[in-house]
């Protein structure tokens, strides 16, 4: 009776194992070759990775070399594509990780090519070997794996400077900032203003002979006045009006001034001048000239 016991124990146990091991993620196959620039297909070292017990040395990538990792991933002894897999690094000194995805096909053969432009600026100064683990993962029951496979040892050229990048810009108070504003507008000097006011007011006797030559008749202005007095008074008020904004937007007035008052102004203009021509066309349609 007690040998049936614990045979069956025995079963069960080995029965646990066999799940266990069935139900876990790992690789088997992989291969770790470091390749120098212009070697030949299959050159360079070459290391078999153990998914249990790292490698014992270190593994050297110079500046020109290329680590190439080729590996199979497995689901218990299946082969078998996981959901994600990666080669991470991790520095010892600052425990900075990067991860490094492996191109995985169905068949669960996977790929990785490294070289020195494809690790961060930390692991190129790094002073001591770098930590590197292989992670396999996926969706449902299976256990995932992650375990340190080998040491990478980053040695780079010294006569090739390396480019540190700049810090990258952080929410911060700034300096104090002195705004320099451009000074306000200025009218010109007077002796200009005084020179075109003196052309303007030399045109206004010229202005007046050319109007009397073409046959201006003065006497009209009292029957013009009594046909429409308001029109003519707002016309020509509105006229003066112009000008002294005009003179007002030079001398003291600015934009934001002057618009309103010539909208106001423009608008009593149209308004009075076309009742305005219209009483001057009615005298002419009347023969009076």
């Amino acid at each position: 009776m007690r040998l049936l016991r614990s045979l069956i124990s025995s079963l069960l146990v080995s029965g646990i194992c066999i799940v266990s091991a069935a139900s876990s993620w790992s690789f088997e196959d992989a291969t770790l070759t470091v390749q120098s620039k212009g070697a030949g297909v299959g050159a360079g070292s070459k290391e078999k990775l153990s998914p249990s017990v790292p490698l014992p040395k270190p593994v050297s990538l110079g500046a020109t070399d290329t680590l190439k990792l080729l590996l199979t991933t497995v689901d218990g002894k299946k082969a078998k594509r996981p959901h994600q897999a990666f080669l991470t690094l991790t520095d010892p000194t600052t425990s900075l990780e990067e991860s490094f995805v492996l191109n995985v096909k169905e068949s669960g053969k996977g790929k990785l090519d490294l070289t020195h432009k494809d690790l961060p600026i930390q692991f190129l100064t790094s002073s001591k070997p770098i930590s590197a683990s292989i992670v396999i993962g996926s969706f449902g029951s299976s256990s995932p794996y992650k375990s340190k496979v080998f040491d990478l040892n980053v040695s780079r050229d010294p006569n090739v400077p390396i480019v540190i990048p700049e810090k990258p810009v952080r929410y911060a108070a700034e300096k104090e900032i002195h705004h320099i504003f451009r000074a306000d507008p200025r009218s010109p000097p007077r002796i200009i203003t005084l020179v075109f006011a003196a052309g303007v007011v030399a045109a206004l006797p010229v202005l007046l002979g050319v109007w009397a030559t073409l046959g201006a008749n003065v006497n009209h202005l009292s029957k013009a006045l009594s046909s429409a007095p308001v029109s003519h008074a707002l016309f020509f008020g509105s006229i003066l009006a112009m000008e002294g904004i005009f003179f007002l937007y030079y001398t003291s007035w600015n934009l934001f001034q002057a618009l309103p008052a010539a909208t106001v102004v423009g608008s009593v203009a149209f308004l009075s001048g076309s009742r305005a021509l219209s009483e001057v066309q009615e005298r002419r349609l009347a023969g009076l000239r």
